[in-house]
């Protein structure tokens, strides 16, 4: 392709939404060479499916050492196109990237590694079973604006340790961070086809992974989004993992550290401009100590630096990622307000701000009517309310279709971890919050409208993987018992054998044993 021919495709744009300044352009990816693309990625595969995870994880160190070599680089790419700080972007982006290097590079080959099945019945003595689990093939990651280096290259770690070729799609509103993977990639040595960083409309792109085949598809987005996905895949039957909405619970007891628990709210509340599907979305108080938190919460709200952010890391919250998002956290508030919230206190922005900024927000005398403490904001909003009993806590917490994380906070984590098994959410954390995103050997995801499959550690490795089951004869019977011709004589052995699988003691259980085995023996291997 020629300089004029790309010049004339259609290309997605980059710009920094705390400045509005221009980052850069990528090519979309014509949705003709879609076949092309797909059997590349089935050629590298069947190579790279071949290879053991020792191999395998030869190539991510190298992918690792790049990521170590240009943490600064990568931080200010990622900082530059989602808005969020260069704080944020090294801890909860550049960081956690490495460390799924490290852990399913060393850790894929025992979770994966075929595993015997020992026989679980005396009518299958002669059998013998192994599980593995194979490649999927071809998997496409379809990756948020939120995280948009995090999210996808760790799927696509567990992907490539898995075996797979990957095909990743990052979300129209980061596209340079798309162009920084694919140069960690790079760095990795990849047989050549392997991975496909393809550029451009969702849905288009989505309906060409559908009509080539592709074996799964990981999804990380909008509790909408993630149901059309749903429905298109239900016509080929494609498996997905979904990762969708969050409206995080957070309880603070009477015996919280309260100071932390301030602290711990602003952080998971308002980091990332609150754009993180397990970050704190609603707070519940206990009634005694209601009051001292949120003076707590709105003093360290109002001492927040809100600006656009810079490598001298002198603001602490960065703007949000799009002005839609911005809309939705402005309508929540709004609405709120109208119907009796109070703005208990907010961050002062910068002077001069033109890009997508909304100050940092702490709101009181909320309840359940309100769409801010029903829908997901997504946005650096903490409403605040307050309970009397335990049982009122957990039941405002279920209280919501999403239930990706919650968290509570006591200085009695016997309690924490009681009520932690009440709560609804993939993860509940006792006096901490959001962090357990970045450990690899955690399984990720919620129940409900929060999606389905898990990502990360074991589980998620399994999740990149196809299960099945080789059964043999060891002892190379004959024929088996049920076998034609039927007769009689082998119902009632038949008969006998599920006494001999559930004996109600053992005398009964010798007494079926004398009557099934000889009989087995002679029917099936004389």
């Amino acid at each position: 392709m020629n300089l004029a021919d790309s010049k004339a495709l259609a290309q997605t744009v980059g710009t920094n939404p705390a400045t509005g300044q221009a980052l850069g352009a990528l090519v979309n990816t014509p949705i003709e060479q879609m076949p092309a693309i797909f059997e590349s990625a089935r050629q590298a595969q069947a190579v790279w499916g071949e290879l053991s995870f020792r191999q395998r994880a030869r190539h991510i160190r190298k992918m690792r050492e790049y990521i170590v070599n240009n943490v600064d680089r990568l931080a200010e790419i990622v900082s530059q196109g989602s808005g969020k700080t260069f704080m944020d972007a090294l801890t909860t982006e550049v960081l956690p990237c490495t460390l799924a290097c490290n852990w399913y590079g060393k850790n894929a080959a025992k979770v994966l590694k075929p595993q015997r099945r020992e026989a679980s019945s005396i009518i299958w003595i002669g059998k013998r079973s192994l599980v593995t689990h194979e490649p999927l093939g071809v998997v496409a990651i379809i990756s948020p604006w939120n995280y948009p280096l995090s999210i996808p290259f760790g799927e696509i770690v567990m992907g490539l340790m898995a075996g797979n070729a990957i095909l990743l799609k990052v979300a129209a509103a980061t596209p340079m961070v798309g162009k920084a993977i694919e140069e960690i990639v790079a760095a990795g040595e990849l047989p050549q086809g392997l991975f496909h960083h393809i550029v451009g409309p969702g849905a288009d792109i989505s309906t060409a992974f559908f009509n080539q085949g592709v074996d799964k598809i990981f999804f990380t987005g909008s509790v909408p989004a993630g149901k059309d996905l749903m429905a298109q895949a239900a016509k080929t039957l494609t498996p997905l993992s979904l990762e969708l909405g969050g409206k995080d619970p957070m309880i603070v007891l009477e015996d919280a550290d309260l100071e932390r628990a301030a602290g711990g709210a602003a952080w998971a509340g308002f980091q990332n401009s609150g754009q993180s599907c397990a970050g704190v979305e609603r707070i519940y108080v206990q009634a005694s100590v209601y009051d001292r938190f949120v003076q707590l919460l709105a003093d360290k709200t109002r001492a927040l630096r809100q600006g656009v952010p810079s490598a001298h890391c002198n603001v602490d919250v960065g703007a949000m990622t799009t002005a839609k998002q911005r809309r939705l956290v402005e309508r929540h508030v709004e609405e709120a307000v109208a119907n009796g919230a109070k703005i208990e206190a907010q961050a002062q922005l910068q002077n001069g701000l033109q890009g997508e900024f909304f100050p940092a927000t702490v709101l009181t005398n909320v309840n359940h009517t309100m769409a801010v403490m029903r829908e997901e904001t997504f946005g650096p909003v903490l409403p605040v309310m307050k309970f009397n009993t335990l049982d009122e806590a957990v039941a405002l917490a279920n209280d919501c279709t999403m239930a990706l994380s919650a968290s509570i906070w006591t200085r009695d984590t016997a309690k924490g971890k009681a009520l932690a098994k009440r709560v609804r959410g993939g993860v509940v954390v006792i006096n901490d919050h959001l962090y357990t995103h970045g450990m690899s050997d955690l399984p990720w995801g919620g129940p409900g409208e929060s999606g389905i499959g898990r990502t990360h550690g074991p589980e998620g490795l399994i999740e990149m993987s196809r299960l099945k089951a080789i059964n043999w004869d060891l002892l190379r019977a004959r024929r088996n018992l049920w076998w034609y011709p039927q007769d009689r004589a082998t119902y009632n052995v038949l008969k006998q054998a599920i006494r001999l699988g559930s004996p109600r003691n053992i005398g009964e259980f010798l007494l079926s044993a004398l009557r099934v085995v000889p009989y087995m023996v002679k029917r099936m291997y004389f």
